[in-house]
């Protein structure tokens, strides 16, 4: 597996070989409070919607997956629903999970981008961790990833409620994954789609 920092870049190929389906997997966790004087420890419910948006080459939006529509129009990329809660403990499963076939996606698509919003605009700097990882194959299988990208809590994250995780790029006739970890000024999907195209185009 590896393991990725921010703005790393990494070919979605194996041993030579170009993947055709991936699996990407989004995890988060719940933020952990102390009550009654510190004695007692409850967990609070974080609800980030996880969101995959495709650009044309000249960062036109072609189209969005996320909780309210959950395949793409062309059955190339399927989302597995909506997660409300996060995780209470470390586990090693996906809290969303987004099945992409790269072999069959439009030619007209350049870039895709991957992101989550706080739907209750809690506060990145407050959740304890979001990852992002690559599954290889179209079932999610964990002994089987082929590239996992970890956020920890960070003073940075202050005051934001949205995050870009990772973007792929089309490059010739391969892919590049590029692991972004990068907080925006946006409070919903819809900003954050125009955020993107306007920053990154």
């Amino acid at each position: 597996m590896i393991n990725l920092t921010k703005n790393a870049r990494i070919s979605l190929e194996k041993n030579g070989i170009e993947l055709k389906e991936i699996t990407v997997g989004l995890d988060w966790g719940s933020i952990k409070q102390k009550s009654f004087f510190g004695l007692l420890n409850t967990q609070e419910a974080v609800d980030l919607d996880g969101s995959v948006t495709l650009f044309d080459k000249f960062m036109n939006e072609i189209e969005t997956v996320y909780y309210g529509n959950l395949k793409s129009k062309d059955g190339t990329i399927r989302h597995s629903g909506d997660d409300r809660i996060g995780d209470s403990s470390a586990d090693n499963k996906d809290n969303e999970v987004i099945s992409i076939n790269l072999e069959r996606i439009s030619n007209d698509v350049d870039s895709i981008y991957f992101y989550l919003n706080s739907y209750k605009q809690q506060d990145f700097a407050t959740i304890p961790y979001a990852k992002i990882r690559i599954i290889e194959g179209k079932h999610h299988n964990p002994q089987q990833i082929f590239a996992s990208f970890n956020l920890s809590t960070e003073d940075s994250y202050q005051g934001y409620v949205s995050m870009l995780m990772a973007k792929l790029k089309r490059v010739g006739t391969r892919w590049e994954f590029t692991a972004l970890g990068e907080p925006v000024s946006a409070k919903d999907i819809a900003e954050t789609i125009r955020l993107i195209k306007h920053s990154y185009a």
